[in-house]
């Protein structure tokens, strides 16, 4: 990660670390691990309490959080901000509703925690952790001209459809996953292909052979107004 800083001369590193923890939630020492190598602030979304004893961290934590629709006494918050150089980034982390667990509407709370955020800072960015893309683009949609960027997390297939949209948001419907390239979307493929061709499900383990891959994308944004002047998808693969 710190090579992609430099290379790419990155002010600000955000990453969804919800898989981190070998396939399923997150720990504190992944988390911290994730800090170490460079990233500034961690979003999550639908598997962030599978390591249960993660809730207290989740708590206590100012640069780790959970989607912002699940129920008000879920523990943890879904935006916050952090300070780079001088500038204060929001950061709001929505979940959507389509094929996901039952939620609140990802439109009204990201239409009021935004409008908190803007109070804070114009620059502001949000992970849509979302299975269906068009739920993903109508979020973009909905949020352009208020926030700098809006990026989507959960399906693990990084898309090419990278823009800036009219009202100044950058977009991207998956910013995709950084891990094992063979296997199926990170998993080892003999349990997935036995839950697709006989109905019965195992535990899925993270692919430990072959290459991996860095999957991300670069924004440029104008910190006076918070409009996104340049989006850039990467997508490393066969990396040892």
């Amino acid at each position: 990660m710190a090579l992609a800083r430099e290379q790419h001369q990155i002010h600000a590193c955000l990453a969804n670390g919800e898989n981190a923890a070998g396939g399923f939630g997150l720990t504190a020492q992944t988390a911290e691990e994730m800090f170490g190598s460079g990233v500034d602030f961690i979003t999550s979304g639908n598997h962030i309490f599978d390591k249960r004893d993660f809730k207290g961290y989740l708590e206590s934590s100012d640069r780790v959080i959970r989607p912002a629709n699940y129920p008000p006494a879920t523990p943890g918050r879904g935006s916050g901000t952090f300070i780079v150089e001088g500038v204060t980034v929001g950061v709001l982390n929505v979940m959507g509703r389509t094929f996901m667990p039952p939620v609140d509407d990802p439109f009204r709370c990201a239409d009021a925690l935004v409008d908190e955020l803007r109070r804070k800072t114009p620059v502001i960015v949000v992970d849509v952790h979302a299975e269906a893309s068009s739920e993903k683009v109508a979020l973009g949609r909905f949020l352009d001209g208020r926030v700098s960027c809006v990026y989507g997390t959960h399906t693990h297939v990084q898309t090419s459809d990278e823009q800036i949209l009219p009202g100044g948001t950058a977009y991207v419907t998956d910013v995709g996953m950084t891990g094992p390239t063979e296997g199926v979307i990170g998993m080892e493929s003999r349990a997935v292909l036995d839950r697709f061709l006989t109905g019965i499900s195992d535990r899925f383990s993270v692919e430990k052979t072959g290459t991996k891959q860095f999957c991300a994308a670069v924004v440029g944004i104008d910190t006076n107004t918070g409009k996104a002047i340049e989006i850039k998808r990467i997508f490393q693969r066969g990396i040892a």
